[in-house]
């Protein structure tokens, strides 16, 4: 054999062309696999992003809305009144009866009711609740005024609970609420990307200490510095502090059960599923009625329940969107430090003779 057969034959593998395995395998070992992956799941992404969004706002649609009824509701204005508003709101109107003017105007303020209306022998009043929500006491509004008409029943229609002069339309409170969640698990995500290194009490004291300083600054901006909302000040920046703990904490356990992947479930939970269902831009009772319950045991839907009483029912809150938060808060950290050996972060402190 001649040294040119020689040669050859040495170098045959690599003179042949590569077959379809060969091809798939080293696109497998290369970087474009993740970067592929990626560009598909920023796709769906974008599509489920703006789908969530305008499945639950684009139209909203009243499923039930719970008003008082003061007064008798089987006189020829009542009755009349009450079957128009019942067509024109699609049978949503749930009334519930209250004997007096006094219990009604609390139940508004216990957030039972949305509004009131009173029936007068020729005449109705409907009172609204913008502080409410906003769009349900349009809606109300709207509707009561169409009704009146059309019936030919006098309808007087106030707002008994508005809303600041600084939010006229009811979102200051979800736009500080939605930037609580996001910066909550982005500032997560870039303490994993640079500060890697923190063991597991660190990486939670660092999450509470911008939680704190974050939760003050948005608070601080809206009403300091662009007065927008009259806050009950300290009590709703301890809101948005404990919202992005939570949210930051929600994005370090997933991190710590399923790795580089952790953004997806955050993204799907915080973003797709929990803004869209918070009742911060469309009132629960105006959302698809599953996003509407499932809204409530979220974090965005439990933190504008929470901004919502601070600021306009500071004498008639409710505990359970403060324990919503607390719990996805304390679920999170235990499961994070239940795990945290699988943590990608941390750092090694064995002494270098034992490393060795």
């Amino acid at each position: 054999m001649s040294d040119t057969d020689d040669a050859k034959a040495a170098h045959g593998a690599h003179g042949r062309p590569p077959t379809r395995a060969d091809r798939w395998s080293a696109f497998t070992t290369s970087p474009f696999l993740p970067a592929s992956v990626l560009v598909l799941i920023l796709a769906a992404a974008a599509a489920m992003f703006a789908g969530s969004y305008t499945y639950a706002m684009a139209n909203p649609t009243p499923h039930r809305i719970p008003a008082a009824v003061v007064g008798a509701t089987d006189t020829a204005a009542g009755g009349k009144f009450i079957d128009g508003m019942n067509e024109a709101l699609n049978a949503s109107l749930e009334l519930r009866p209250y004997d007096s003017a006094a219990h009604a105007r609390r139940a508004v303020e216990e957030q039972e009711v949305f509004a009131i209306l009173t029936v007068r022998p020729r005449a109705v009043e409907l009172d609204v609740a913008g502080a409410a929500g906003a769009s349900v006491a349009q809606l109300l509004a709207e509707s009561g005024a169409a009704v009146g008409r059309e019936t030919g029943v006098p309808v007087e229609v106030r707002d008994i609970k508005p809303l600041q002069e600084g939010d006229p339309r009811g979102l200051a409170l979800f736009y500080i609420s939605l930037a609580a969640v996001i910066i909550g698990f982005v500032g997560a995500i870039q303490l994993s990307v640079h500060a890697r290194a923190l063991d597991p009490a660190e990486r939670i004291a660092f999450t509470v200490a911008y939680a704190l300083l974050g939760g003050f600054a948005i608070a601080a901006s809206v009403d300091w510095l662009l007065g927008a909302l009259d806050l009950p000040f300290a009590e709703s920046w301890l809101i948005l502090s404990l919202t992005m703990f939570a949210s930051g904490m929600v994005f370090t356990m997933f991190n710590t059960l399923i790795g580089r992947w952790a953004m997806l479930p955050t993204w799907g939970l915080m973003v797709l599923l929990g803004n869209p269902s918070s009742g911060g831009a469309v009132s629960w009772p105006l959302l698809p009625s599953a996003l509407g319950h499932i809204g409530r045991w979220l974090p965005p839907g439990a933190s504008v329940n929470a901004q919502h009483q601070a600021v306009y029912f500071g004498g008639h809150q409710h505990v359970f969107p403060f324990a919503v938060l607390a719990a996805w808060a304390l679920v999170s950290c235990a499961v994070f430090w239940f795990w945290r050996h699988r943590h990608p972060g941390g750092r090694d402190r064995a002494p270098a003779h034992a490393a060795a």
